[in-house]
């Protein structure tokens, strides 16, 4: 029997927003086998199995070289994002399994994809352009059409892939340069994951494109995408039911600021903002939102900062003396970052005053 797999890779501090993307998934397309990549060590205290997911894939369940000392090199969101490629190659190599759709957790599904999966049936990979229409003001462009060229032309909320030796060749090369470079870097021209996906239609044929307005509609395109109706009733974007709406930037605010700015006097937009924020407004209450990350911190406890993930992943020769980063006993690696570290790099280092 074919399947169609959709996945979301997030840690177990994000349960609560992976939650509401897969209720809605299931509400709209219960075919769907769910998958959680988890960029974490799954905790005792988390039943996955009462989750409305299928499975969990954690980092440890797959082939990542040398695994230890590559997740020290990441930031949460970071890991997050370098196990994707790692995970689509999976389940493409599964039996049966006839479609991967990734989306990310701070997405809600609003009505069935089935013209979306009627495109990806007809390629080999799926993708969403951050914005399909030319801007129209100066500061349209610098907000959404310089951002798409500084961030991705292509936004990877949303990936679809089918398991062709095209589609599976595309997760090969995927995962060799996030394996390699999934930092968050824009001025060395690296968004995690993103970037690297502008080369994509260039590199692999049946590359489609999905410009339609209802998917992946977020603040970045609303200057372009009208959404109007009720959510009882049924949301529309220029004529069309949306199909996913992206609440990225939700917690940190960013996300009612673009809103205000791109969105402001529309009554769907501030509808559905509210619904999210009222689904949302005890996320951080709940004990799953307080888990730490499993590799947050040395083994000592300590949080381990940026700068020390960022020079070790700099330093072969630091990588070849502390095989494990984490390990806090005796010194080891975060004795010698905050001894020796400054002096040598200060620039990874943030400067007291």
């Amino acid at each position: 029997m074919k399947r169609t797999v959709a996945f979301t890779s997030a840690a177990q501090n994000y349960l609560p927003k992976v939650r509401k993307l897969f209720a809605s998934l299931r509400e709209h397309h219960p075919e769907f086998e769910l998958v959680l990549a988890l960029a974490d060590e799954p905790s005792a205290t988390v039943d996955f199995a009462s989750e409305p997911l299928d499975r969990v894939v954690a980092l440890r369940d797959l082939p990542v070289p040398d695994r230890t000392r590559w997740a020290f090199f990441h930031t949460i969101v970071e890991l997050s994002t370098a196990i994707k490629p790692y995970v689509l190659e999976k389940l493409l190599a599964e039996e049966g399994v006839e479609r991967v759709l990734y989306f990310d957790p701070d997405m809600v599904v609003f009505s069935r994809l089935d013209d979306l999966l009627a495109s990806l049936d007809a390629a080999n990979l799926a993708l969403t352009p951050h914005v399909t229409v030319p801007e129209v003001t100066l500061d349209a462009v610098r907000d959404n059409e310089i951002a798409a060229l500084k961030h991705g032309v292509y936004n990877l909320g949303f990936l679809g892939v089918r398991p062709t030796p095209e589609g599976k060749r595309f997760a090969g090369w995927w995962r060799e340069r996030i394996h390699h470079f999934c930092v968050a870097d824009v001025p060395g021209g690296l968004f995690t994951d993103q970037r690297w996906i502008d080369l994509a239609p260039a590199f692999f044929d049946g590359v489609a494109i999905l410009k339609s307005p209802r998917f992946n509609v977020a603040t970045w395109n609303l200057t372009q995408r009208h959404l109007e109706g009720r959510l009882a009733t049924g949301l529309s974007v220029n004529g069309q039911p949306l199909g996913f709406y992206h609440f990225t930037g939700f917690d940190s605010g960013a996300h009612r600021v673009m809103m205000g700015k791109n969105g402001a006097g529309n009554p769907a937009v501030a509808e559905l903002v509210d619904w999210y924020s009222n689904a949302a407004r005890f996320d951080d209450d709940e004990p799953v939102a307080r888990l730490p990350w499993a590799y947050g911190r040395y083994s000592d406890g300590s949080p381990i900062p940026t700068g020390h993930r960022r020079l070790y992943r700099a330093r072969p020769d630091l990588q070849a003396a502390f095989p494990d980063p984490f390990d806090a006993t005796s010194g080891g690696l975060r004795a010698w970052m905050v001894v020796q570290g400054p002096l040598e790099h200060p620039e990874y280092f943030e400067k007291k005053a």
